[in-house]
């Protein structure tokens, strides 16, 4: 593989892991973040702090980002195309609607470069072990340029054009957040219908409601567990663009849309607690109903 320089746009909860992992492969990582402190951190891991946005992205052959949401990267894009050398590829590892992912393919392919939508799953744990899912929406030769340097951060696979990574992650997302609240509501039926809600949970995983829900947030539900992780501010944000491309497709989907109201009942007290605080969001709707005794563990 010829030596490639890589601007990582994006130093936060995900993005200090995966970026640590393409330094510690050998890779040339220039790390960019609006708080120049957290790019800074990662010069004990090989990469190559940058506080100015067009130095990071000059000259790098692969932009990689991961922010909050569509608008802020669309933000960036704009700021980053005077110093972007054509043929550039930028792989946006964000979670955003598909209509803003085809708005970014539009703009930077109107500046002679590339783009590849390729969001992950996996969340924090699966960054720093290397094992996200990426899914990623582009032309497969930009696939195939990329498909090494994303398999230091896990599996990727394209799933179709410009776009469908996105259309990819909402499937997941829809998937994790209608588990998550059915997960809290298995535990909390069985505590309040007398049974051992740890027992229960040990006697299903083996069987078809197994799933890596019950296994990881199931244990963090039932820890009271909710530093995240995934956050409730993003599973609400991914909520939302869900069930924006299902309007887009005419589509009526009713089990998400009651997963939304769920997570906008507690996004305003309780934004960067994990996602497995659907569990909290369930128990206020059952007062005097509480799974287990401990504490809560809340950011």
């Amino acid at each position: 593989m010829s030596a490639v320089t890589i601007a990582f746009l994006g130093i936060g909860l995900m993005g200090r892991p995966m970026a640590t992992r393409l330094a510690q492969a050998g890779h040339t990582v220039r790390a960019w973040n609006r708080t120049f402190a957290k790019a800074q951190a990662l010069g004990a891991v090989g990469a190559e702090p940058h506080a100015d946005l067009a130095g990071a992205v000059a000259g790098a052959q692969l932009v990689i980002s991961i922010l909050e949401a569509g608008p802020v990267v669309g933000g960036l894009i704009e700021a980053a195309l005077p110093a972007l050398a054509p043929g550039t590829l930028w792989i946006d590892m964000s979670s955003t609607r598909q209509d803003e992912a085809l708005a970014f393919h539009a703009k930077l392919a109107a500046h002679g470069c590339r783009f590849l939508d390729a969001p992950v799953s996996g969340g924090v744990g699966g960054a720093e072990s290397g094992q996200l899912a990426i899914m990623a929406g582009g032309a497969q030769a930009d696939f195939d340029q990329a498909a090494p340097f994303l398999g230091a951060l896990g599996t990727p696979r394209l799933v179709g054009p410009a776009g469908s990574g996105q259309v990819a992650k909402l499937c997941n997302q829809l998937i994790v957040g209608a588990t998550l609240n059915v997960v809290a509501e298995a535990l909390l039926l069985a505590q309040a219908a007398g049974a051992d809600p740890v027992a229960v949970r040990e006697a299903i995983r083996g069987g078809f409601a197994g799933s890596r829900i019950l296994e990881v947030h199931g244990q963090r539900m039932l820890d009271r567990n909710f530093i995240p992780g995934g956050q409730v501010k993003s599973q609400l944000k991914d909520q939302h663009n869900i069930l924006a491309a299902a309007a887009g497709a005419g589509l009526a989907l009713p089990v998400t849309e009651l997963v939304t109201r769920q997570y906008e009942s507690i996004a305003a007290e309780l934004p960067s607690a994990d996602h497995a605080a659907a569990l909290l969001a369930l128990e206020r709707q059952n007062p005097g109903l509480r799974l287990g005794d401990a504490p809560d563990q809340l950011p």
